[in-house]
């Protein structure tokens, strides 16, 4: 006879799922390029950098150029973009923190879903916002660009964002299949899907029918997100 299963966790990504700054890091990462004596390329931002970490962008792009940098190089190519992004956080009178983003969360949280982030940004660039937003409290940990070495499509963030939340809640027994992931970008819905999450996909960087593909379940709006139906799902 098959266990049932619950779903237990939900797993944020954060660029273009919790905030749109899509649109200021494809501007900071040119930037850089510009100032490295490089002219960005059409569309190549987002054939690059989209949801990968900015160390996975920043040395493919500079491969690409057949720009070979040390690590030492790279990390203060991150700083740079990480202090530019912080300036600009700061200046901006209202955050562009997706709609419905929030009550879900809230919604999450009320069920009783123990909530993580997983994501390729720097952990800095993430604090600034979640606390900013009034966000942070619903987060019991997040994964961040620092943490790991690997950038999505790998799974690395996905598996250690399980085993942070078992560190912190022993009594949860926490699988992969356990959770739900959310995403807007392929190589984030690779990244969970190569960790045994499922993935709900949000048309906030891909149309539908390119996430529909890749993802379990894909949605135009968080409101979109049934909460009751997933938990009939996960349990069979």
């Amino acid at each position: 006879m098959q266990s049932r299963m619950t779903l237990k966790a939900v797993l944020f990504d954060f660029n273009g799922v919790i905030i749109n700054d899509e649109p200021i890091h494809r501007q900071l990462i040119d930037d850089i390029m510009i100032a490295e004596n490089l002219r960005p390329q059409p569309g190549e931002y987002r054939r690059v950098c989209l949801g990968k970490s900015d160390r996975a962008a920043l040395s493919q792009l500079l491969a690409g150029r057949g720009r070979m940098v040390t690590d030492n190089y790279l990390n203060q190519l991150m700083f740079r973009k990480a202090q530019a992004y912080q300036v600009q956080v700061a200046a901006m009178a209202e955050l562009p923190i997706y709609g419905g983003v929030v009550e879900a969360i809230a919604k999450l949280q009320a069920a009783n879903l123990k909530l993580a982030i997983v994501s390729g940004a720097l952990r800095g660039e993430i604090e600034i916002i979640l606390n900013r937003a009034g966000l942070a409290e619903y987060f019991a940990t997040i994964v961040a660009g620092d943490d790991i070495t690997t950038s999505k499509p790998e799974p690395d963030g996905y598996l250690l964002a399980v085993e942070r939340l078992n560190q912190l809640y022993p009594q949860l027994h926490l699988q992969p299949s356990e959770c739900l992931a959310i995403e807007d970008t392929l190589a984030g819905i690779a990244a969970a899907k190569r960790a045994g999450i499922p993935v709900a996909g949000v048309t906030h960087t891909y149309p539908f029918h390119v996430l529909h593909r890749q993802a379990n379940w894909t949605v135009d709006y968080f409101a979109d997100l049934e909460l009751e139906w997933l938990e009939r799902f996960y349990a069979g």
